[in-house]
């Protein structure tokens, strides 16, 4: 059997073309836009979960391999979530490996905000968690807003365990950024720490607000209290 044309089959069968034209538009495909070009069929999340959790025993590295290739987002996006449920039910380092492997190997096809952050963490993050962490680094000194974005989502593994070194580096490596994803994703990560160790974060605000982009400081202090951040947002910390 092919599982990747099965995985494909189902999906066409569970797409709605009344979705597809807010697809595009919230994911951005426009020409110009940071999604431009990517094609919808009109699925929604819980029907490609549903499908994912199908076929996660038989799809093989290959079929997801193919399925990364395709230019039809939900086809990236079910591989995705298939790939994330073979590493976390993988038997041995061995096979966690090899779902690694494929994933940086098809990095390229990571290319949307919902592609990133429902695989960076659960895969690239748990994996480096007690390994050499430097592709991180590397990562978040391309010049691409999606390595960038994967770069710090892959720490939010980290912080959930209570370790915020490399996410606070990324963070202050990307405080310069022009694009308000990853504003978005850097403020969401100083707001996840924040969660956890108030004191650090502020340590870091205390240090960059006054230069950081507007949206990633209002992320950032999204759990304030309305006084603490009124005086971020005047810059009178």
């Amino acid at each position: 059997m092919d599982t990747a044309k099965g995985i494909r089959d189902e999906l066409s069968a569970a797409a709605d073309e009344k979705k597809v034209e807010n697809y595009e538009r919230f994911f951005k495909t426009g020409p110009g836009e940071y999604g431009e070009g990517d094609r919808f069929l009109g699925v929604t999340v819980p029907s490609q979960r549903r499908i994912a959790r199908k076929y996660y025993k038989e799809a093989t590295l290959p079929d997801l391999g193919t399925l990364l290739e395709s230019g039809t987002h939900e086809h990236r996006l079910t591989a995705l979530f298939i790939l994330v449920m073979k590493f976390e039910k993988a038997r041995n380092e061995d096979e966690k490996k090899a779902a690694v492997d494929l994933y940086l190997q098809n990095l390229d096809r990571v290319n949307n905000w919902d592609l990133v952050d429902s695989s960076a963490p659960k895969l690239l993050g748990a994996w480096l968690f007690d390994r050499d962490r430097s592709i991180l680094h590397e990562l978040a000194n391309f010049d691409n807003l999606w390595r960038q974005r994967v770069a710090v989502l892959a720490t939010f593994y980290f912080i959930k365990q209570g370790d915020f070194t490399d996410t606070l580096r990324i963070c202050e490596r990307l405080l310069g950024h022009p694009h308000d994803l990853i504003h978005k994703a850097v403020g969401w990560m100083l707001r996840e720490i924040g969660n956890r160790d108030r004191v650090m974060e502020e340590t870091f605000l205390k240090k960059h607000c006054k230069k950081m982009p507007r949206t990633m400081l209002r992320y950032a202090i999204e759990k304030f209290e309305p006084e603490k951040r009124r005086r971020y947002l005047a810059g009178e910390v």
